[in-house]
């Protein structure tokens, strides 16, 4: 048994399933993007869904499950898919058991969201379809449990909100409630000898200044340390935070200057795609080698442990003035793998972009390590260097200093 992590190529998008190396083989799905699969050759569109479903537990009744949907913030390209794919609903009232096991919807024992999922739509906080039916599954799950007094309830109706909202509207959520920098370990309530994590962000004002809406800036960021097995022969950590953007790095540095530690990772999902406004305040397109990056922000991206990987999860990128993915993003975080012998991935390169079969990685006893691809010629060993040093050591790129000599 071990721990895996697949990374599937939904181009500018976020899916990634864990998989854990405990007896339940319990699952976590970060995200989803599902697109309609398609083979132009000029914009082809592999199916994800095969691939996440085989990898998938059955109940007793046959019925697809994940033990926990995490939602890092209701953008589309995160959640497109989900109401069409997964059951979202009582669930005693699944209505898909007479189907073949193939047409069963995917059922989410336990939803983890944060607080942005009980804000109203409105002209700065416009919400998909699939977000909205997202925001309404949650709101049910949280007044189910509101009902009970957050006793006795089971998988289908399980919620954690993941970080303060303002006003104090989740004040009265204790036991289904996650404050930042606050560690946990329970998955449908029950602690898992391969899961922990500490939650980073969303942070509450004053952090920000006013009760900020963006979607991206309230974007869950997790540090999840995974075991290879419940002995915990080897511990690896796995850092993701949706599409924060600069403000939220820096903030993160300021916050954990001194504890950096909590910032530390072997393993990095490069946050919004590879974008270029996760490292700066900067436009890429019109700024390209003149862009400054945000000193803070990059302190906060660079925590990476010896041989890590840092994954983006993305389209192609290339040398142009696209963001995300940004070419500028890239060499930053080729750099940052370089510093610590580690390597720089792509979804769209080292994922199978035909079949949908995803990038993948074991957590084992042998520590952190690449599963190999029949497509890829790549190494399975993370050790090999992601450039050379010369061409990584970037000596005119400005770096906007850091302003903040501490934090409270």
């Amino acid at each position: 048994m071990a721990t895996t992590l697949s990374f599937f190529p939904v181009a500018n998008g976020d899916m990634t399933l864990i998989q854990l190396g405990d007896a339940n083989r319990s699952t976590l799905l970060v995200d989803c993007h599902f697109r309609e699969p398609s083979s132009d050759p000029d914009n082809p569109i592999p199916d994800v869904l095969t691939p996440l479903r085989d990898r998938l537990p059955r109940d007793e009744k046959g019925r697809p499950y994940v033990d926990v949907f995490l939602l890092s913030h209701p953008d589309q390209d995160h959640c497109r898919g989900l109401a069409t794919h997964f059951y979202l609903g009582p669930p005693d009232k699944y209505p898909d058991d007479a189907k073949p096991e193939a047409k069963k919807r995917i059922l989410i024992k336990e939803i983890w969201s944060s607080p942005i999922a009980f804000r109203r739509a409105s002209a700065t906080h416009v919400l998909c379809e699939d977000a909205k039916a997202f925001c309404t599954e949650a709101k049910r799950r949280v007044a189910f449990n509101r009902a009970r007094s957050f006793v006795g309830v089971g998988p289908g109706n399980q919620v954690l909100i993941l970080g303060e909202d303002v006003d104090g509207k989740t004040d009265d959520l204790g036991p289904i409630l996650v404050r930042v920098d606050d560690g946990f370990s329970k998955i449908g309530g029950v602690p898992n000898p391969c899961f922990s994590a500490i939650l980073l962000a969303p942070l509450p004002p004053p952090h920000f200044e006013g009760d900020s809406t963006s979607k991206n800036d309230s974007s869950v960021v997790l540090n999840m340390t995974l075991a290879s097995d419940p002995a915990q022969e080897q511990v690896r950590r796995f850092l993701t935070g949706g599409d924060a953007e600069v403000l939220v790095w820096e903030a993160l540095w300021v916050h954990n200057a001194r504890r950096a530690q909590r910032l530390q990772y072997d393993l990095l999902l490069a946050p919004h795609h590879c974008s270029w406004h996760s490292l700066s305040h900067d436009s890429w397109s019109e700024l390209r080698d003149e862009a400054e990056v945000s000193e803070d922000a990059r302190n906060a991206l660079s925590q990476m442990r010896r041989g890590g990987a840092i994954v983006s999860s993305s389209a192609k990128i290339l040398d142009d003035d696209c963001d995300p993915p940004c070419y500028g993003a890239k060499r930053e975080y080729e750099g940052i793998a370089h510093e610590a012998s580690g390597t720089f991935y792509s979804t769209a390169e080292d994922a199978d972009t035909e079949t949908g079969e995803p990038l993948e990685f074991r957590i084992s006893g042998y520590g952190l390590r690449r599963l190999g691809s029949s497509r890829s010629s790549r190494p399975k060993s993370l050790l090999r260097p992601a450039a050379s040093a010369t061409a990584l050591a970037f000596p005119n790129r400005p770096v906007r200093p850091n302003k903040t000599a501490g934090f409270a």
